[in-house]
């Protein structure tokens, strides 16, 4: 079912569906599980042509598993979506590469974004006042740390507080650092796509 945090112009159910179908085929062909190739003429699509930033995110059993992507819009998005979903299934330095006998057990994802924004902000209390849980992506970067939860996560990490010190956290910072204001914030909204049952 497609999800989105905040109504965007973007992908029709369709479109996002063989996104994420695109992805499930990519990684059984790295696996060597071929499947039929899908349309060309779906994949010639100009809507999935537009480049996007993307990422792929795999879930197992409803945890996650593997999650890359491009918060920039570097590629077609169908391009993003083959080489993302390789990279989430086979390269998140946080998991081991999925074996074949998983393959069956992943629940694929795939969000839209757009472009991000810079969120200016005076101190750790302002930023709280100017995230929107549940809408908003965020990134932070302070020096060479940087780090982005999809706006998903706050399914997880429903409060402010504990989203950006998990943030902080997955960045290598002290999980507190949000609150002295010398982080770079900038948020951004996705269009999301994740397989049918």
């Amino acid at each position: 079912m497609a999800g989105q945090a905040e109504k965007t112009k973007g992908l029709t159910e369709a479109q996002g569906q063989a996104m994420v179908r695109l992805a499930r085929q990519t990684i059984a062909a790295k696996l060597g599980r071929p499947a039929a190739a899908m349309a060309p003429e779906i994949l010639a699509d100009p809507a999935l042509q537009a480049r996007h930033g993307i990422f792929v995110t795999l879930h197992q059993h409803g945890a996650l598993r593997g999650c890359i992507g491009s918060l920039s819009a570097m590629e077609a998005l169908v391009d993003g979506v083959r080489r993302n979903a390789n990279n989430a299934a086979f390269q998140d330095p946080r998991f081991s590469p999925l074996a074949e006998d998983e393959l069956n057990e992943v629940e694929i994802e795939v969000s839209v974004l757009t472009d991000p924004a810079p969120l200016p902000y005076k101190d750790g209390a302002d930023l709280l006042v100017k995230l929107r849980p549940n809408i908003d992506g965020v990134i932070i970067l302070q020096g060479h740390a940087s780090a982005t939860f999809l706006p998903q996560v706050w399914e997880q990490l429903p409060e402010p507080e504990e989203f950006l010190g998990h943030l902080c956290r997955k960045a290598g910072l002290p999980m507190d650092t949000w609150r002295d204001g010398t982080l770079a914030v900038s948020t951004y909204q996705v269009q999301y796509f994740c397989e049918k049952p």
